[in-house]
């Protein structure tokens, strides 16, 4: 099976060395490639929260930063950033910054590894969602701090790259300096 959609192959350096189809990357062992994380917060300074689709491959139903995905060959992580944040939420990032460019990760669960590298990014999102069911099975809005909470814990039901991201935007000041562009 094939989706069509390429993903940007890496080597150890994080620079390009080729493409694959997305379908056939993900697997037991996944050669790396690039991805992206979005968080996006609101006015109030509440960060959205997205659970993955059921229909998932990758880490069906983990709860998730609000939007990630892969650059398209030749497409910037903030072009997939804007593009994946209309296509899976109907919503429009302001203010989209790369906070971590360099955030990379290994890992598994039902037989799928992720392994990419992964820059951050953070912006304001007005307005309300609207999610794809084959994207997103549900959204909240959290507060920062519940989410670095939740990061936090044990048992925590975020997924694996939330859990390692969240740590390193708080210790960055950078969600601080959004919020108090989007609060004031």
């Amino acid at each position: 099976m094939t989706t069509g959609e390429q993903v940007v192959l890496l080597d150890a350096d994080g620079r390009p060395v080729g493409t694959a189809d997305k379908w056939t990357v993900h697997g037991s062992t996944t050669p790396r490639h690039l991805g992206f994380s979005c968080y996006g917060f609101d006015a109030r300074g509440r960060v959205l929260v997205t659970q993955r689709s059921r229909l998932k491959r990758a880490f069906p139903l983990a709860w998730s930063n609000t939007c990630c995905g892969h650059p398209a060959p030749g497409e910037s992580p903030e072009d997939a950033a804007r593009r994946r944040l209309l296509h899976e939420l109907d919503v429009a990032p302001v203010d989209l910054r790369m906070v971590v460019p360099d955030f990379a990760y290994r890992a598994s669960s039902g037989g799928i590894e992720e392994n990419e590298l992964c820059p951050v990014l953070v912006c304001r999102v007005d307005g309300v969602p609207h999610s794809r069911p084959d994207e997103v099975e549900t959204w909240q809005w959290w507060s920062w701090g519940h989410l670095c909470d939740e990061a936090a814990a044990p048992d925590s039901i975020l997924s694996p790259w939330a859990r390692l991201q969240v740590p390193i935007l708080a210790a960055s000041g950078q969600v601080e300096l959004l919020l108090d562009v989007a609060l004031h």
